[in-house]
């Protein structure tokens, strides 16, 4: 990844080729070696840290900010003193990945930094000048070539969306999670569009259905006349799609069944996105049975003196909190069931996985959860967002 980015961004390279030691990891572009000087007047060693903003897999852009974070001691002048004109803030911030700041530096030239080498050469002169003052052999140019750093990652290229709002660590927290999607019809997909955003290690998507021409005005995406000409399964259609920023994404083209049940044991978490009752009941009990969360969803839309009104709804079920799921979904196939008509409209869709990923994030620490709701439902009409069967 590292040599790649220089090879194909003239101001890394010209960093590397000048001497500093480089490193990529999570997002961020790590400068090692830079000498300093703490208060004790002692010369030290520190680290660079720089958000990289990349225009794709392999070149760089400008800098998005012209601050800087430093791994070390605070840097000091040769008396001791702390260089004062680029103090910005001094507090420890885990950025995932092993990466553990100490401070960050502020100096911003009147136009910011064009490239990177700008930025880093800059900050590397100001910290290091007091200690080569000391000792004038110090120098931050080691020349040394990092080695690789081998990263488990399960995008297809880096996530500089993350480290550049500072959230690796929490993101973190759904790492390693095997997540199921059950029916891709609508609402399914958009839980896809929001989960393969996210560093799960696997996805899992699970319909028998053919992608067809009704599907495209409630999915996510535009659809062209190649595709449907295609007549894909829906998995492979979205496998197809999402494959291009997630890496861990298998179909499956079929539905859930009792024969295949035993498919979800190995789940971390499962979506259901399905309205077959029969099929939802036999799901929902087997997953109680082996102590999985799932978050099943639903929406009821009808049409009253030409005008839509319904309810989207998510219900969560865990092995700590399941006594609510009786009277929040059906497990009857019945013709006035609310949450199972065949009207779907993308935004509604859409609203129905976005609680439902926000509801996931939560369970998983990603979100601050006061309420821990485990049934939520918005009405439109009366535009009321309903929160009900807390965690006692």
């Amino acid at each position: 990844m590292l040599q790649l980015l220089i090879s194909h961004s003239p101001d890394l390279k010209r960093l590397q080729d000048d001497g500093y030691e480089l490193e990529v990891k999570g997002g961020y572009l790590l400068i090692h070696q830079i000498p300093y000087v703490n208060n004790q007047r002692e010369v030290k060693r520190g680290v660079l840290v720089c958000e990289l903003s990349l225009a794709n897999n392999i070149t760089t852009t400008s800098p998005s900010t012209h601050v800087i974070n430093f791994i070390g001691e605070y840097p000091c002048n040769n008396d001791g003193s702390i260089i004062s004109a680029i103090q910005h803030g001094s507090n420890n911030q885990d950025l995932g990945n092993g990466i553990v700041i100490n401070h960050s530096f502020s100096n911003k030239p009147q136009n910011g930094y064009p490239n990177y080498y700008e930025k880093v050469s800059t900050y590397a002169k100001i910290i290091s000048a007091p200690a080569k003052n000391l000792d004038a052999t110090l120098t931050e140019k080691t020349f040394r070539v990092r080695e690789a750093t081998v990263e488990s990652d399960v995008f297809q290229y880096v996530d500089t969306n993350s480290s550049r709002a500072k959230i690796n660590v929490i993101n973190e927290k759904v790492k390693g999670q095997k997540i199921a999607i059950i029916g891709l019809g609508g609402t399914g997909a958009y839980i896809l569009d929001l989960i393969c955003k996210s560093p799960v290690s696997e996805i899992h998507i699970y319909d028998g259905d053919v992608f067809a021409q009704h599907n495209a005005f409630r999915s996510p995406g535009a659809v062209g006349n190649e595709d449907l000409d295609k007549v894909q399964s829906k998995v492979g259609y979205y496998h197809s799609m999402y494959s291009k920023i997630h890496q861990k994404i298998s179909a499956h083209h079929y539905y859930v069944t009792s024969e295949n049940l035993e498919e979800l044991r190995n789940m971390t978490h499962v979506f259901i996105c399905i309205d077959n009752d029969v099929f939802r009941r036999m799901i929902i009990q087997y997953l109680l049975k082996i102590g999985i969360s799932f978050i099943d969803v639903g929406l009821g839309v009808n049409i009253v003196d030409d005008v839509l009104i319904g309810t989207v709804r998510v219900t969560t079920g865990t092995s700590h909190k399941h006594d609510h799921l009786a009277d929040r979904i059906s497990f009857v196939e019945e013709d006035n069931n609310d949450y199972n008509t065949n009207i779907q409209i993308a935004e509604l869709n859409c609203l129905n996985a976005v609680l439902a990923v926000i509801k996931w994030k939560k369970l998983c620490g990603f979100y601050q959860d006061l309420r821990e709701e485990h049934h939520c439902s918005y009405s439109i009409n009366v535009a009321q967002l309903t929160n009900e069967d807390v965690t006692t």
